[in-house]
């Protein structure tokens, strides 16, 4: 674990972007196409913790990116290239443009100032999409990676974040993935590797901070 003053040192509001990821209706919302995540990510506590962050966020000036997955109607641009994307298609809650499922599930609050990123392929919120541009743009130096799932999602924007040179920092209590034994593992055996690893609180504590200048 990062002593406060190493992670607060990571974790300057003007240089700082909180990422959620997937946290959307239809995958951790109470009609998720995908129950069992759904049940971890609210049992666990982690998608209340996204929430904390996030009014945190808003508050101390962090900037707040909300990162989608989605498909059109008519599945143009999709991909189709693992079983992953070929099992999607059959599942009974699709993840539509502009349906229920895409929207931002509550606890989480959607501020005025916040960015939503929505991508129609892959399994990255950051590869092919326009995260990077708007993460150079506002000047960010440390990730803040949170939401679903541990076992693809998560883990891609990690390491994405990392080879785009990015400093990645992983509350441990604030992403889920299934089964409930899982996300502790990949946390200590790959993420550890290559991510800050704190806590929400801990966070939370650096943004309590007082205030630096903020982005011009």
């Amino acid at each position: 674990m990062p002593s406060f003053e190493q992670l607060g040192a990571l974790l300057d509001p003007a240089t700082t972007v909180l990422l959620t990821v997937e946290c959307q209706q239809g995958v951790v919302g109470p009609g998720s196409a995908l129950p069992e995540l759904a049940d971890q990510a609210r049992s666990s506590g982690a998608l209340a913790n996204v929430a904390r962050l996030v009014a945190a966020a808003h508050a101390s000036g962090v900037q707040v990116i909300h990162a989608i997955a989605e498909r059109r109607p008519d599945g143009r641009g999709a991909s189709r290239n693992a079983r992953l994307f070929r099992a999607a298609e059959r599942l009974p809650v699709q993840q539509l443009t502009g349906s229920t499922a895409v929207r931002v599930a509550p606890p989480i609050e959607v501020a005025e100032e916040d960015l939503v990123v929505r991508r129609l392929h892959g399994l990255s919120p950051l590869q092919g999409t326009d995260v990077d541009a708007l993460l150079r743009n506002l000047g960010c130096r440390t990730l803040i990676v949170t939401g679903v799932s541990a076992n693809v999602a998560i883990p891609n924007a990690v390491f994405d974040a990392v080879n785009r040179g990015y400093t990645a920092v992983v509350p441990r209590d604030a992403i889920a993935g299934v089964p409930s034994d899982y996300t502790p593992a990949m946390i200590h055996n790959t993420l550890a590797l290559v991510a800050t690893v704190a806590t929400t609180d801990e966070v939370l504590a650096c943004f309590r901070r007082p205030r630096r200048a903020g982005r011009v």
